[in-house]
């Protein structure tokens, strides 16, 4: 048998038969798995794995597809990974695509004050002499003040973008949201104290998951009276459901 024909022959086969672990389990079993991954997407770790596991499938079947394509002479064409939403997350998914490229949160301002610095020091340990001695600030600083620390401005993020209103949450349909981590972080200039900040964020991206959504903010955290901007980010967020 020539390989063409060994591949094509393989290929019927594995689309009359196609079959995962889980459906040679009992119905009992195969709730307990479903439980368990769910509860798994709580843990950092294990949410990880699961997705892992989700991509090295999908990939395995877009292996499996060149091949098919190459064995019946045709050229091979990338695929995007199919992922299935449910309901919920379709809609959601639908409606944030139209609205990438868009701004979608501006915050209110916020003032930065040195207790507040004060406290972060405490909390961090960094209580380094330009963001909590303000008179040997204005003596030997370039800034002539205290400034805030950087990861305190990026401490604020959830405050400044308004994602942790429990009153109005941004996705109410939503089982869960999940900061997932930053792409980049960049601090252009420095927040002095006493300041002003809000940040803006625009969509970037939604990507379909394994039981929800990730989505790519671009978010800039503005200060009152100054052009440039003192923090810009990309935030990864994603929403089970």
């Amino acid at each position: 048998m020539k390989v063409v024909d060994f591949l094509k022959r393989k290929r019927e086969i594995l689309a009359q038969h196609p079959f995962e672990l889980k459906d040679w389990l009992s119905p009992a079993i195969r709730d307990y798995w479903r439980e368990f991954q769910q509860k798994a997407h709580l843990h950092p770790l294990l949410g990880r794995v699961l997705d892992l596991q989700a991509e090295s499938q999908s990939e395995q079947q877009q292996d499996a597809a060149t091949v098919a394509q190459v064995a019946n002479g045709q050229p091979a064409v990338a695929q995007e990974p199919a992922v299935e939403l449910g309901a919920e997350a379709a809609e959601l998914y639908a409606a944030l695509q139209a609205r990438i490229g868009e701004e979608t949160h501006v915050g209110e301002w916020l003032h930065v004050s040195q207790p507040m610095i004060d406290q972060f020091a405490a909390v961090t340990g960094d209580h380094q002499w330009i963001h909590t001695d303000p008179e040997r600030a204005a003596a030997e600083s370039p800034f002539k003040t205290t400034i805030a620390h950087g990861f305190l401005t990026l401490a604020l993020l959830p405050q400044l973008t308004g994602s942790v209103d429990e009153a109005t949450p941004e996705f109410p349909t939503a089982r869960m949201v999940v900061n997932f981590g930053l792409d980049q972080v960049r601090f252009p200039y420095p927040i002095k104290v006493d300041s002003n900040i809000r940040a803006r964020t625009k969509l970037a991206r939604v990507t379909p998951i394994k039981g929800g959504l990730e989505l790519l903010k671009e978010i800039k955290v503005e200060i009152e009276g100054i052009r440039r901007p003192g923090c810009v980010i990309e935030s990864v967020t994603r929403i089970y459901f």
